[in-house]
């Protein structure tokens, strides 16, 4: 928890308040809203929370209390700053304080521009102020040469000498000539990777260019609460009526293939990536290979696939009868396997059988095999019955 806010309604203080965490938890998402719902307030676009109190780390925000914020600003200020060190964590608060701000447009904006202050706490290690300092202003990188061929001291001492400081709690800062670009318009949250391993997608109204800068930027997955919130700020009222574009995926491309993105539903969109989310690295290879036999073309397809992978055996990089036969005979728990007698074992033979004797096909990804009772199309479309054959491999 970066954050933990008090909210409010400022125009009914008689309502209580809610105390949120930010970033707030996706499995606290839906009932955060509704806490904040039962005040009247936490609306997706309008500033209508009252900042009561604030809690954190980042002090400077106590100059936001009493304040109205929009909920969904302070969630995503609160995803920037969680990801800060302790350096751009001074350089965020001293420049917040040189510069005055308060709004939570401002402080966002300040996330993408802070790297480029120094801020010095400690005046013993001049050397080290010199090379901090050369690295923000060359964008937080510079070659090894370079920092070798750097004079820290006489860096520090001119940047010093200069004048150009500010005296703030958080230490003597100098702006560098940082400009407080605006990233962030007030509606459209900039794209910011804070989940690791989401699926990224992009969401604009069909009304807009195809080159529109209008962009919801999704996450999956996500609660549906969050997605509805977050269409509703980019205006979109019509699920019917958006585009969507992946612009970082993990699903295999077997999938994505096969699926027509121009009508896919977001939702079911989402649905398919919860299921999958806690996969393995190998349990996607089988889902993967599944894929090319089962040919799902609807994401609700995919999802059934996904959620019945069960039904499925897979030997994963077999592209022959013997290497499938070899891979069967020595998976654990399966034969009584000794390696001593691995000479005398027809693995040719014994794939050659089990393919003739079971309905299965080698991809790229390894031989897979159907093994339910009923056809596969009823295991995609949903209406598979709990008696079929749960033999194959496990997840």
């Amino acid at each position: 928890m970066m954050i933990q806010a008090v909210l409010g309604n400022p125009h009914h203080p008689e309502y209580g308040v809610a105390t949120i965490p930010f970033p707030i938890p996706r499995d606290q998402y839906a009932h955060c809203m509704k806490l904040l719902e039962a005040l009247e307030i936490g609306d997706a676009v309008k500033a209508d929370c009252q900042v009561q109190e604030i809690n954190s780390f980042y002090s400077v925000l106590k100059r936001t209390e009493m304040l109205t914020v929009n909920v969904e600003e302070l969630n995503y200020l609160a995803k920037r700053l969680d990801s800060f060190d302790t350096g751009e964590a001074a350089q965020f608060q001293a420049m917040a304080h040189k510069l005055e701000l308060f709004e939570l447009k401002d402080l966002i904006n300040l996330t993408f521009c802070c790297q480029q202050a120094t801020v010095i706490t400690d005046f013993s290690d001049l050397a080290a102020i010199g090379r901090d300092h050369y690295m923000n202003l060359h964008g937080g990188s510079a070659s090894v040469d370079e920092l070798n061929a750097l004079d820290g001291e006489e860096t520090a001492r001119r940047l010093i000498e200069s004048g150009g400081g500010t005296i703030t709690p958080y230490g003597v800062v100098y702006d560098s000539g940082m400009k407080l670009e605006q990233v962030y318009d007030g509606r459209f949250f900039p794209c910011y990777y804070y989940e690791p391993n989401a699926i990224t997608v992009a969401v604009t109204s069909k009304a807009e260019p195809e080159d529109t800068e209008h962009i919801t930027w999704l996450f999956l997955p996500m609660v549906q609460e969050e997605i509805d919130r977050a269409l509703l700020r980019g205006g979109i009222t019509d699920p019917s009526e958006i585009r969507l574009s992946l612009e970082d995926s993990w699903l295999p491309h077997e999938v994505l293939d096969l699926l027509d993105m121009d009508h896919v539903d977001i939702s079911e969109l989402n649905a398919l990536v919860q299921a999958l989310d806690e996969f393995s690295d190998m349990s996607i290879r089988k889902y993967a290979a599944a894929a090319v036999m089962a040919r799902p073309h609807t994401t609700e397809q995919a999802k059934h696939l996904a959620e019945n992978l069960d039904l499925f055996d897979f030997a994963p990089s077999a592209s022959t009868p013997e290497e499938y036969g070899k891979y069967m005979i020595q998976k654990p728990g399966r034969f009584d396997y000794d390696e001593n007698l691995d000479a005398f074992y027809d693995y040719e033979k014994y794939g050659t059988e089990r393919m003739n004797a079971e309905d299965g096909m080698f991809t790229d990804r390894g031989y897979i095999a159907y093994k339910g009772y009923t056809s596969m199309e009823e295991v995609m479309n949903g209406s598979q019955s709990s008696h079929m054959e749960m033999g194959g491999f496990s997840r």
